[in-house]
């Protein structure tokens, strides 16, 4: 696919400083820019490595400028970066209509212009709506309902009455609304607790690849809107996940934890259950938080405290050999001198080091 600059710079919302005309056929990092590209730089460093490639224009923010290239100003160049990568490479288009290994129970409801792909298996009383894709391979259980444009990676599995909003996308491999982990322990055995509630997702959520959302014990478990869950996360049941919230790769958040509005979770946090996690919310990677968090705070560490907090019991662990040496030479030096001074010193230490 093909654009001038001066057709980049309309859709990007920005302006060429050069020659519009020159004409930009791909999109590439300035390590492997080649003549014809678009690449991009957020600040000096970057742009003068991207005067040194052939690429034929940058895309740049701020005040930047450049005597060797096509320059492609934007308000934001990383958002501007997204957008363009939209533009050069566009996403396949899915030919609606069934495939013919499909199976599809006659109580289903699929939208003529969604695309069921090969070996699909969709069961009573499900709902598909507009443009909906189901790429291969996928389950649909007994009355789910999949709201206009949802997309579906290959092998992704909906247990029964899960819901999926408008544009969602699920990749590969993921299971959404399998068992939650309720057990009681009965007569010398652990007795199974059915969960019979459901997952609902709500619009513009996209999950990756191998994610598990266990479905609720009696209400739903809950992922709300515009969420970005990363791959091999898993949900617990009874979770609620508010808006815009980020959970990066290893994520786990365990049964019945609330989480508010733009919370990040960065990669392998663990939440324990029954927590109540306020909006805007960051927790470091490889926490474990075993508290409720109030709104806006930032925490780390395992178990996960208050950031400032945190760092300060870091810094004093860092101090203790130094510490501990300067104890040792202390009671080396306490035990040169002798007598009842020197035991009346080291006994002095050995206090101080107790408390």
């Amino acid at each position: 696919m093909a654009f001038t600059a001066g057709e980049i710079a309309e859709k990007l919302q920005g302006r060429v400083i050069g020659d519009a005309s020159v004409v930009l056929t791909g999109f590439a990092p300035a390590s492997s820019a080649k003549e014809g590209d678009l690449t991009f730089a957020e600040n000096a460093t970057y742009l003068a490595r991207a005067e040194e490639t052939p690429a034929s224009a940058i895309l740049v923010d701020g005040e930047y400028a450049s005597d060797k290239k096509v320059i492609v100003r934007v308000a934001n160049a990383r958002i501007a970066f997204a957008r363009a990568l939209e533009l050069f490479f566009p996403e396949a288009k899915w030919v609606a209509g069934i495939d013919s290994t499909a199976v599809v129970d006659a109580t289903a409801e699929v939208d003529p212009s969604a695309h069921i792909g090969p070996h699909c298996a969709i069961g009573r009383q499900v709902h598909i709506g507009p443009g909906v894709v189901l790429q291969g391979g996928n389950h649909i259980g007994d009355q789910c309902q999949l709201a206009g444009e949802a997309h579906l990676f290959p092998n992704v599995i909906l247990y029964a009455r899960t819901q999926i909003g408008r544009r969602v996308r699920i990749h590969a491999g993921t299971v959404v609304g399998s068992d939650g982990f309720g057990y009681v322990f009965d007569q010398g055995a652990h007795r199974k607790v059915p969960q019979a509630g459901n997952v609902i997702i709500q619009d513009d959520v996209e999950i990756g690849a191998n994610v598990t959302i266990d479905r609720g014990t009696l209400g739903p478990t809950v992922i709300g809107k515009g969420t970005k869950i990363d791959n091999l996360v898993m949900i617990g049941h009874n979770v609620i996940l508010g808006e815009n919230c980020l959970l990066i790769a290893q994520v786990g958040v365990a049964g019945s934890t609330k989480l508010g509005n733009f919370v990040i979770l960065a990669g392998q946090v663990g939440l324990a259950g029954h927590l109540k996690i306020g909006d805007r919310v960051t927790v470091a990677a490889q926490s474990g938080v075993m508290n409720d968090i109030g709104e806006g705070e930032k925490w780390m560490g395992s178990p996960a405290r208050p950031d400032r907090q945190m760092k300060r019991q870091l810094v004093a662990s860092h101090q203790l050999p130094d510490f501990i040496r300067r104890v040792q030479e202390l009671e080396r030096r306490v035990a040169e001198l002798g007598g009842e001074s020197g035991m009346l010193v080291k006994n002095t230490v050995e206090t101080q080091k107790q408390d």
